[in-house]
């Protein structure tokens, strides 16, 4: 008895623990984009957004460039497409998780809908300094830094939900997070986003997944309830 109360009180507080760092993630979110928003509502360059390309340009090379395009494609629409087909796919055929397979790509549409959404909202254009790849479009929240946010998040949500391996954990959700910080830094260092763009698209894109995860799961929850109903007795079935 002992024991299981040890274990229910345990279980209890990881969960508060989880909820608490979950929804204040959720709100700093919230507060960074729309701060970030208030300062280039007004249409002027931010002296942060110019110190944050000379500071890319410094560090700049021919191998780095390279680099960093590879890097940038990681939160393309032509690869989130593909990797997420293919994750829907894994979720469906092999570990044969049906909301798993839900969850990515309702939170993949959802973050490329609210993206354009919030460009044609703000209607902030690109910056005026030569890109170093081919871009289109507004640039207020920034796509890629929004998609990957998203996305990658939902990547360390799973991983930290199915991985048990602690160490193997800690690694993959780490190499995850760094992906989406090494995204948003090379869309400044190939000059075609301000990075106000970027932080407000991670914010946007974090707030997002954050939010997503948490309605699909009351949504598998209250799908259950109803769909697999407690069996009382013969004859006698409560949901």
């Amino acid at each position: 008895m002992k024991k299981r109360f040890r274990k229910f009180v345990a279980s209890t507080a990881l969960f508060t623990v989880e909820l608490v760092v979950i929804w204040t993630v959720f709100i700093l979110c919230l507060v960074v984009f729309f701060w970030l928003a208030k300062e280039v509502l007004p249409g002027q360059e931010l002296k942060f957004d110019s110190k944050a390309f000379a500071w890319a340009d410094d560090r700049a090379s021919p191998s780095l460039t390279e680099f960093i395009k590879g890097i940038t494609f990681l939160a393309s629409r032509n690869f989130i497409s593909g990797a997420g087909l293919m994750l829907i796919g894994y979720f469906l055929f092999v570990k044969k998780h049906k909301w798993y397979s839900v969850k990515v790509p309702v939170i993949a549409v959802g973050s490329i809908s609210l993206n354009l959404i919030l460009k044609y909202l703000f209607n902030r254009p690109r910056p005026l300094v030569p890109h170093l790849v081919e871009s289109y479009g507004l640039s207020f929240p920034s796509g890629h830094a929004m998609i990957s946010a998203s996305f990658y998040g939902l990547l360390i949500y799973l991983v930290y939900k199915s991985v048990e391996e602690a160490a193997w954990r800690f690694l993959l959700i780490t190499l995850l997070a760094l992906l989406i910080l090494f995204i948003g830094f090379s869309r400044v260092y190939l000059h075609v986003h301000y990075a106000t763009d970027v932080l407000a698209g991670l914010a946007a894109g974090l707030g997002w997944v954050i939010l997503a995860i948490f309605l699909l799961n009351r949504m598998e929850k209250f799908s259950k309830r109803n769909l697999n109903p407690v069996v009382k007795g013969e004859g006698q079935v409560v949901s």
